[in-house]
């Protein structure tokens, strides 16, 4: 399973959805990690507190993560992560090391029913 994380140092999970610039891309398989690249996007939030829906930035993100089952963040706004769900991307809060989050995120969408390269208890492969 594809996960991306919104990590700012590269080992802990420390990134709003809104002001990642990048997304760390991880295979997690039979339990392991595996850092398979990053992608560069441009940052979501304007820091404006009213600001609208950023249709083109948001879109262009969804393309960057094209293939991720799940999002990881620190935070992330309701309608954005409304609008993830809506692209077929499940979302995860999480704070701490990037390997519990992909654990973590990994168990969310299986349910921890996975045992290898079987079936998870979702249907999907892993």
């Amino acid at each position: 399973m594809r996960i991306a994380v919104a990590s700012k140092s590269g080992t802990v999970v420390d990134q709003h959805f809104g002001h990642a610039e990048r997304f760390l891309l991880y295979d997690f398989n039979q339990g392991n990690p595996l850092a398979v690249g990053e992608v560069q996007v441009e940052k979501y939030c304007s820091y404006d507190p009213d600001h609208a829906f950023r249709q083109p930035q948001f879109q262009a993100i969804i393309e960057a993560l094209a293939g991720c089952k799940v999002v990881v963040t620190a935070m992330i706004g309701e309608y954005p992560r409304q609008e993830l769900e809506k692209a077929g991307l499940k979302h995860l809060v999480a704070e701490g090391s990037i390997a519990a989050a992909l654990q973590a995120a990994h168990d969310a969408v299986c349910g921890g029913g996975c045992g290898g390269p079987k079936r998870c208890a979702k249907g999907e492969f892993v």
